[in-house]
């Protein structure tokens, strides 16, 4: 699959098909969207949020969270409103996430049949990380769109003028609803 993504890019520069992508690093919308990584929204997401290529900065993970503080979504969203202008903010979960009740327990037994041994896994945890936090999604959507806009709110480096907002866009038809 890599090797026929690598001939298209080859084709699509010798087309300067990217010419109509060109923009600068600063979002047009001084605006950051952290959703999740999941592929039904690779194009509905901007799509349903009237987005186009220089608009937003759009920063993904499994489940579009923040897990704590100093994750590298914090540090994202930081850059993006030090380094790029940003001033608002949009946490953007889905329905039916797959990293809704997902645990290190699930993944646990995938992990060690895909060659990683148990003393590693013991090795990480004796190393301070704490994998069932780590790997931890989450049980209700709304609840967790709460907790990670609060947890960019009350940052300690989170300026007090950037708006901070939390939604549930619907994986099928991107209707948005705002979590309040």
């Amino acid at each position: 699959m890599i090797e026929d993504i690598v001939k298209f890019n080859e084709s699509f520069v010798a087309k300067q098909e990217y010419k109509k992508y060109i923009t600068d690093k600063y979002p047009d919308k001084k605006l950051a969207v952290l959703s999740c990584m999941d592929t039904r929204l690779t194009e509905l997401l901007p799509a349903a949020l009237g987005l186009r290529n220089g608009d937003a900065k759009i920063i993904k993970n499994a489940g579009g969270l923040v897990i704590s503080a100093f994750d590298s979504a914090m540090r994202s969203l930081l850059v993006a409103v030090y380094e790029l202008g940003v001033m608002e903010i949009m946490v953007v979960a889905h329905t039916t996430c797959g990293a809704c009740h997902m645990s290190f327990k699930d993944f646990e037994k995938h992990i060690l049949d895909r060659g990683i041994t148990q003393h590693t896994l013991d090795t990480i945890k004796e190393c301070g990380i704490d994998l069932d936090h780590w790997l931890e999604g989450f049980h209700d959507t709304h609840d967790s769109v709460r907790k990670t806009v609060e947890t960019i709110r009350n940052h300690p480096l989170m300026p007090a003028d950037v708006a901070v907002r939390g939604f549930i866009i619907d994986s099928e038809t991107g209707k948005l609803n705002e979590v309040d």
